[in-house]
Protein backbone atom coordinates (compact mmCIF):
# COMPACT_ATOMS: atom_id res chain seq x y z
CA UNK A 1 0.00 0.00 0.00
CA UNK A 2 1.31 3.80 -1.20
CA UNK A 3 2.22 5.17 2.07
CA UNK A 4 -0.16 8.27 3.45
CA UNK A 5 -0.25 11.27 2.38
CA UNK A 6 1.02 13.81 4.74
CA UNK A 7 -0.95 16.93 5.22
CA UNK A 8 1.19 19.93 4.89
CA UNK A 9 1.49 22.39 8.17
CA UNK A 10 2.01 26.24 8.32
CA UNK A 11 5.98 25.09 8.27
CA UNK A 12 6.08 24.12 5.17
CA UNK A 13 4.24 27.01 4.11
CA UNK A 14 6.92 28.88 5.67
CA UNK A 15 9.91 27.59 4.03
CA UNK A 16 7.74 27.92 0.38
CA UNK A 17 7.06 31.53 1.04
CA UNK A 18 10.74 31.94 2.81
CA UNK A 19 9.10 33.02 5.95
CA UNK A 20 8.89 32.32 9.21
CA UNK A 21 5.79 30.20 10.82
CA UNK A 22 5.02 32.94 13.30
CA UNK A 23 4.57 35.51 9.82
CA UNK A 24 2.23 32.62 8.22
CA UNK A 25 0.06 32.51 11.45
CA UNK A 26 -0.46 36.25 11.48
CA UNK A 27 -0.97 36.58 7.66
CA UNK A 28 -3.59 33.70 7.16
CA UNK A 29 -5.37 35.34 10.51
CA UNK A 30 -5.83 38.83 8.71
CA UNK A 31 -3.53 40.76 11.13
CA UNK A 32 -2.45 44.18 9.44
CA UNK A 33 0.61 43.41 10.82
CA UNK A 34 2.07 42.17 7.39
CA UNK A 35 3.11 43.67 4.73
CA UNK A 36 0.99 43.08 1.36
CA UNK A 37 4.19 41.74 -0.44
CA UNK A 38 4.80 39.19 2.07
CA UNK A 39 0.85 38.36 2.62
CA UNK A 40 0.65 37.61 -1.31
CA UNK A 41 3.69 35.10 -1.29
CA UNK A 42 2.27 33.43 1.76
CA UNK A 43 -1.27 33.10 0.54
CA UNK A 44 0.26 31.95 -2.63
CA UNK A 45 2.14 29.27 -0.82
CA UNK A 46 -0.64 28.03 1.42
CA UNK A 47 -2.27 27.64 -2.14
CA UNK A 48 0.18 25.57 -3.65
CA UNK A 49 0.07 23.25 -0.77
CA UNK A 50 -3.71 23.01 -0.14
CA UNK A 51 -3.27 24.50 3.28
CA UNK A 52 -6.42 24.72 5.25
CA UNK A 53 -6.59 26.76 8.67
CA UNK A 54 -7.55 24.84 11.46
CA UNK A 55 -9.73 26.66 13.11
CA UNK A 56 -9.56 24.93 16.49
CA UNK A 57 -5.50 24.28 16.12
CA UNK A 58 -5.38 27.80 15.83
CA UNK A 59 -6.98 29.22 18.68
CA UNK A 60 -4.63 26.73 20.62
CA UNK A 61 -1.79 28.50 19.37
CA UNK A 62 -3.04 31.96 19.27
CA UNK A 63 -5.27 32.05 21.72
CA UNK A 64 -8.01 33.60 19.47
CA UNK A 65 -11.11 32.04 18.20
CA UNK A 66 -11.51 33.71 14.80
CA UNK A 67 -15.10 34.73 15.53
CA UNK A 68 -16.70 38.14 16.13
CA UNK A 69 -20.15 38.27 17.97
CA UNK A 70 -22.81 40.35 17.75
CA UNK A 71 -25.71 40.83 20.18
CA UNK A 72 -28.66 42.36 18.88
CA UNK A 73 -32.11 42.36 19.97
CA UNK A 74 -33.91 41.80 16.52
CA UNK A 75 -32.63 40.89 13.35
CA UNK A 76 -35.84 41.90 11.29
CA UNK A 77 -35.47 45.54 10.60
CA UNK A 78 -33.89 47.37 7.58
CA UNK A 79 -30.63 48.70 9.80
CA UNK A 80 -29.52 45.60 10.71
CA UNK A 81 -29.91 44.18 7.73
CA UNK A 82 -28.15 46.74 5.95
CA UNK A 83 -25.66 47.22 8.79
CA UNK A 84 -24.89 43.04 9.01
CA UNK A 85 -24.49 42.52 5.21
CA UNK A 86 -21.34 45.56 4.68
CA UNK A 87 -19.92 44.06 8.36
CA UNK A 88 -19.94 39.98 7.02
CA UNK A 89 -17.05 40.88 3.98
CA UNK A 90 -14.68 42.96 6.28
CA UNK A 91 -14.84 40.21 8.90
CA UNK A 92 -14.09 37.54 6.48
CA UNK A 93 -11.68 38.88 4.60
CA UNK A 94 -9.49 38.92 7.86
CA UNK A 95 -10.52 35.56 8.24
CA UNK A 96 -12.97 36.15 10.91
CA UNK A 97 -16.98 34.33 11.01
CA UNK A 98 -19.87 36.14 12.54
CA UNK A 99 -21.58 34.82 15.33
CA UNK A 100 -25.15 36.34 15.86
CA UNK A 101 -26.75 36.38 19.57
CA UNK A 102 -30.38 37.49 19.29
CA UNK A 103 -32.14 38.21 22.13
CA UNK A 104 -35.98 38.88 21.21
CA UNK A 105 -37.38 38.90 24.90
CA UNK A 106 -36.47 39.26 28.49
CA UNK A 107 -36.03 35.81 29.03
CA UNK A 108 -33.29 35.20 26.69
CA UNK A 109 -31.69 38.73 27.66
CA UNK A 110 -31.04 37.37 31.02
CA UNK A 111 -29.39 34.15 30.12
CA UNK A 112 -27.25 36.37 27.50
CA UNK A 113 -26.09 38.24 30.63
CA UNK A 114 -26.18 35.24 33.29
CA UNK A 115 -24.07 32.71 30.81
CA UNK A 116 -22.21 35.47 28.56
CA UNK A 117 -21.09 32.72 26.59
CA UNK A 118 -19.28 35.50 23.81
CA UNK A 119 -16.39 35.14 26.78
CA UNK A 120 -15.39 31.56 25.82
CA UNK A 121 -16.44 31.73 22.12
CA UNK A 122 -15.21 34.95 20.21
CA UNK A 123 -12.62 37.66 20.06
CA UNK A 124 -15.16 40.76 20.45
CA UNK A 125 -18.71 41.91 20.53
CA UNK A 126 -20.35 44.15 18.42
CA UNK A 127 -23.62 45.58 20.51
CA UNK A 128 -26.26 46.48 18.03
CA UNK A 129 -29.17 49.22 19.00
CA UNK A 130 -29.18 48.27 22.56
CA UNK A 131 -30.60 49.92 25.65
CA UNK A 132 -28.59 48.02 28.46
CA UNK A 133 -28.95 48.57 32.36
CA UNK A 134 -26.13 49.80 34.35
CA UNK A 135 -25.60 46.45 35.49
CA UNK A 136 -25.77 44.71 31.70
CA UNK A 137 -22.90 47.12 30.69
CA UNK A 138 -20.91 46.18 33.94
CA UNK A 139 -20.83 42.33 32.82
CA UNK A 140 -19.93 43.24 29.11
CA UNK A 141 -16.83 45.36 30.59
CA UNK A 142 -15.57 41.98 32.47
CA UNK A 143 -15.51 39.94 28.97
CA UNK A 144 -12.04 40.86 28.69
CA UNK A 145 -12.19 41.23 24.97
CA UNK A 146 -13.39 44.29 23.04
CA UNK A 147 -16.62 45.51 23.28
CA UNK A 148 -17.85 47.84 20.35
CA UNK A 149 -21.48 49.70 21.03
CA UNK A 150 -23.35 50.45 17.13
CA UNK A 151 -25.47 52.94 16.24
CA UNK A 152 -24.98 54.40 20.23
CA UNK A 153 -22.57 55.75 22.29
CA UNK A 154 -21.21 54.65 25.19
CA UNK A 155 -19.06 56.58 27.47
CA UNK A 156 -15.26 55.19 27.63
CA UNK A 157 -16.44 52.22 25.04
CA UNK A 158 -15.74 51.75 21.55
CA UNK A 159 -18.57 53.25 19.52
CA UNK A 160 -19.44 53.51 16.05
CA UNK A 161 -22.61 55.82 15.52
CA UNK A 162 -23.96 58.97 13.95
CA UNK A 163 -24.03 62.00 15.74
CA UNK A 164 -28.44 62.06 16.16
CA UNK A 165 -28.76 65.18 17.81
CA UNK A 166 -27.24 66.46 15.10
CA UNK A 167 -29.43 64.98 12.63
CA UNK A 168 -32.64 66.41 14.95
CA UNK A 169 -31.41 69.96 14.67
CA UNK A 170 -30.58 70.01 10.83
CA UNK A 171 -33.89 68.63 10.28
CA UNK A 172 -35.64 70.77 12.58
CA UNK A 173 -33.83 73.79 11.45
CA UNK A 174 -34.58 72.73 7.82
CA UNK A 175 -38.08 73.26 8.24
CA UNK A 176 -37.44 76.28 10.55
CA UNK A 177 -36.08 77.82 7.53
CA UNK A 178 -39.15 76.68 5.68
CA UNK A 179 -41.21 79.46 7.60
CA UNK A 180 -42.67 76.43 9.70
CA UNK A 181 -42.92 77.72 13.64
CA UNK A 182 -45.50 75.05 14.61
CA UNK A 183 -43.29 71.70 13.93
CA UNK A 184 -44.68 68.47 15.99
CA UNK A 185 -42.18 65.65 16.46
CA UNK A 186 -42.74 62.26 16.41
CA UNK A 187 -40.88 59.65 18.82
CA UNK A 188 -41.14 56.02 18.22
CA UNK A 189 -40.56 52.83 20.62
CA UNK A 190 -39.73 49.74 18.98
CA UNK A 191 -40.60 46.07 19.91
CA UNK A 192 -37.04 45.71 21.59
CA UNK A 193 -37.23 49.50 23.80
CA UNK A 194 -34.34 50.77 22.19
CA UNK A 195 -35.01 54.25 22.61
CA UNK A 196 -30.98 55.80 22.63
CA UNK A 197 -31.38 57.34 18.84
CA UNK A 198 -35.21 58.75 19.58
CA UNK A 199 -34.33 60.53 22.34
CA UNK A 200 -31.05 61.68 20.78
CA UNK A 201 -33.02 63.22 17.75
CA UNK A 202 -35.67 64.87 20.00
CA UNK A 203 -32.91 66.77 22.06
CA UNK A 204 -31.35 67.91 18.57
CA UNK A 205 -35.19 68.89 17.69
CA UNK A 206 -35.49 70.90 20.95
CA UNK A 207 -32.07 72.74 20.60
CA UNK A 208 -32.91 73.93 17.22
CA UNK A 209 -36.38 75.09 18.38
CA UNK A 210 -34.55 76.94 21.32
CA UNK A 211 -32.03 78.63 19.12
CA UNK A 212 -34.41 80.28 16.80
CA UNK A 213 -35.85 81.34 20.20
CA UNK A 214 -39.52 79.43 19.91
CA UNK A 215 -40.99 78.00 23.17
CA UNK A 216 -40.83 74.44 23.42
CA UNK A 217 -44.38 72.85 23.39
CA UNK A 218 -44.86 69.13 24.51
CA UNK A 219 -48.29 68.97 22.84
CA UNK A 220 -46.14 69.45 19.64
CA UNK A 221 -44.37 65.72 20.64
CA UNK A 222 -46.08 62.87 20.13
CA UNK A 223 -44.89 59.02 20.01
CA UNK A 224 -45.91 56.37 17.85
CA UNK A 225 -44.98 52.51 17.33
CA UNK A 226 -42.12 52.19 15.07
CA UNK A 227 -42.90 48.76 13.07
CA UNK A 228 -46.43 49.48 11.33
CA UNK A 229 -48.97 50.06 13.91
CA UNK A 230 -50.92 52.33 11.86
CA UNK A 231 -53.92 52.88 14.39
CA UNK A 232 -51.32 54.38 16.93
CA UNK A 233 -49.72 56.63 14.43
CA UNK A 234 -53.53 57.51 13.48
CA UNK A 235 -54.17 58.58 16.88
CA UNK A 236 -50.99 60.58 17.14
CA UNK A 237 -51.82 62.53 14.11
CA UNK A 238 -55.42 62.80 15.36
CA UNK A 239 -54.12 64.57 18.51
CA UNK A 240 -51.81 66.88 16.54
CA UNK A 241 -54.90 68.42 14.23
CA UNK A 242 -56.93 68.19 17.21
CA UNK A 243 -55.18 71.33 18.65
CA UNK A 244 -56.43 74.88 18.46
CA UNK A 245 -53.32 75.82 16.49
CA UNK A 246 -52.13 72.30 14.33
CA UNK A 247 -48.49 71.68 13.36
CA UNK A 248 -47.79 72.65 9.96
CA UNK A 249 -44.90 70.15 9.47
CA UNK A 250 -44.34 67.45 11.21
CA UNK A 251 -40.90 65.82 11.73
CA UNK A 252 -41.05 61.99 11.98
CA UNK A 253 -38.16 60.61 13.95
CA UNK A 254 -37.76 57.64 11.65
CA UNK A 255 -38.99 57.21 7.96
CA UNK A 256 -41.59 53.86 8.57
CA UNK A 257 -43.16 56.37 11.20
CA UNK A 258 -43.20 59.57 8.42
CA UNK A 259 -44.60 57.05 5.55
CA UNK A 260 -47.81 56.54 8.66
CA UNK A 261 -48.06 60.33 9.05
CA UNK A 262 -48.28 60.69 5.54
CA UNK A 263 -50.82 58.29 4.85
CA UNK A 264 -53.01 59.25 7.60
CA UNK A 265 -52.51 63.39 6.59
CA UNK A 266 -53.99 62.08 3.07
CA UNK A 267 -56.43 59.67 4.34
CA UNK A 268 -57.62 62.80 6.48
CA UNK A 269 -57.70 65.10 3.13
CA UNK A 270 -55.15 67.32 4.11
CA UNK A 271 -52.75 68.13 1.57
CA UNK A 272 -48.74 67.29 1.58
CA UNK A 273 -46.75 69.61 1.32
CA UNK A 274 -49.44 72.15 0.81
CA UNK A 275 -50.83 72.09 3.97
CA UNK A 276 -48.39 70.33 6.42
CA UNK A 277 -44.73 69.01 5.58
CA UNK A 278 -43.56 66.06 6.84
CA UNK A 279 -40.08 65.18 7.38
CA UNK A 280 -38.37 60.99 8.20
CA UNK A 281 -34.97 60.33 9.30
CA UNK A 282 -32.63 57.22 8.14
CA UNK A 283 -33.31 57.54 3.77
CA UNK A 284 -34.96 53.78 4.32
CA UNK A 285 -36.31 52.58 0.65
CA UNK A 286 -39.11 53.60 1.02
CA UNK A 287 -39.00 57.40 1.59
CA UNK A 288 -37.88 56.70 -1.69
CA UNK A 289 -40.60 55.36 -2.65
CA UNK A 290 -42.89 58.02 -0.53
CA UNK A 291 -40.91 61.02 -2.49
CA UNK A 292 -40.47 61.76 1.38
CA UNK A 293 -37.84 64.42 2.41
CA UNK A 294 -35.42 62.77 5.03
CA UNK A 295 -32.31 63.01 6.83
CA UNK A 296 -30.05 60.51 5.80
CA UNK A 297 -27.49 57.59 8.01
CA UNK A 298 -26.01 55.06 6.16
CA UNK A 299 -26.14 51.71 7.77
CA UNK A 300 -23.67 50.27 5.66
CA UNK A 301 -21.48 52.72 6.44
CA UNK A 302 -22.16 52.03 10.13
CA UNK A 303 -21.45 48.37 9.31
CA UNK A 304 -18.14 48.30 7.30
CA UNK A 305 -16.35 51.04 10.18
CA UNK A 306 -17.56 48.58 12.75
CA UNK A 307 -16.11 45.84 11.11
CA UNK A 308 -12.77 47.90 10.42
CA UNK A 309 -12.84 48.95 14.24
CA UNK A 310 -13.16 44.97 15.22
CA UNK A 311 -10.34 44.45 13.00
CA UNK A 312 -8.01 46.95 14.89
CA UNK A 313 -8.71 46.31 18.30
CA UNK A 314 -8.44 42.31 17.55
CA UNK A 315 -5.40 43.11 16.10
CA UNK A 316 -3.77 45.30 18.00
CA UNK A 317 -3.63 45.06 21.67
CA UNK A 318 -2.74 48.56 22.17
CA UNK A 319 -5.02 49.92 20.11
CA UNK A 320 -7.28 52.37 21.90
CA UNK A 321 -10.43 50.18 23.18
CA UNK A 322 -12.67 53.81 24.18
CA UNK A 323 -12.37 55.47 20.53
CA UNK A 324 -15.40 56.88 19.11
CA UNK A 325 -16.33 57.22 15.41
CA UNK A 326 -19.27 59.45 14.43
CA UNK A 327 -20.39 59.33 10.59
CA UNK A 328 -22.38 62.13 9.27
CA UNK A 329 -25.77 62.43 8.15
CA UNK A 330 -27.78 64.29 5.47
CA UNK A 331 -30.68 66.11 4.31
CA UNK A 332 -32.78 64.55 1.28
CA UNK A 333 -34.70 66.65 -0.48
CA UNK A 334 -38.54 65.43 -2.05
CA UNK A 335 -41.71 66.20 -2.19
CA UNK A 336 -43.23 66.10 0.78
CA UNK A 337 -41.96 69.39 2.31
CA UNK A 338 -42.25 73.06 0.95
CA UNK A 339 -42.35 76.21 2.24
CA UNK A 340 -44.79 77.40 4.73
CA UNK A 341 -47.30 79.93 2.41
CA UNK A 342 -49.31 82.47 4.99
CA UNK A 343 -52.45 81.92 2.89
CA UNK A 344 -52.05 77.80 4.53
CA UNK A 345 -54.40 76.38 6.60
CA UNK A 346 -56.06 73.02 7.67
CA UNK A 347 -59.36 72.22 6.50
CA UNK A 348 -61.96 72.84 9.22
CA UNK A 349 -64.82 70.19 7.94
CA UNK A 350 -65.79 69.36 10.93
CA UNK A 351 -64.93 65.92 10.55
CA UNK A 352 -62.61 64.16 13.05
CA UNK A 353 -59.15 63.20 11.56
CA UNK A 354 -58.90 60.24 14.16
CA UNK A 355 -61.98 59.33 12.31
CA UNK A 356 -61.38 60.42 8.98
CA UNK A 357 -58.48 58.17 8.99
CA UNK A 358 -58.99 55.06 11.26
CA UNK A 359 -58.71 51.25 9.48
CA UNK A 360 -62.52 51.22 10.01
CA UNK A 361 -63.29 53.45 7.36
CA UNK A 362 -60.15 52.57 4.95
CA UNK A 363 -57.77 50.13 3.78
CA UNK A 364 -54.69 50.36 6.26
CA UNK A 365 -52.34 48.69 2.98
CA UNK A 366 -51.19 45.79 5.06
Amino acid sequence: MPPAQRHPTMVDVAVRAGVSPSTVSRTLRGLSTVSPEVRVRVEQAARELNFAVSRQAASLATGKTGVVAVLTPVLNSWFMGSALDSLAPILRAAGMDLLMYVTPNMTERADFFERLPARRNADALLVFSFDLTEEEGARLDDLEIPVIYVSQHAEGRASVYIDDVAGGRRGTQYLLNLGHRRIAFVKTIGPSGFSFSSNERLTGYRQALTEAGIPLDDSLVVTASSFGDKRRVVESVGQLLSQRQPPTAIFAEQDQAAVSVLWTLRRSGIDVPEQVSVLGFDDHEIARWSDLSTIAQSPTDIGRVAGELVRSLVSDSDADQGQHIVLPTRLILRGSTAPLSREETLPHSGADPLEAASPAHADDGS
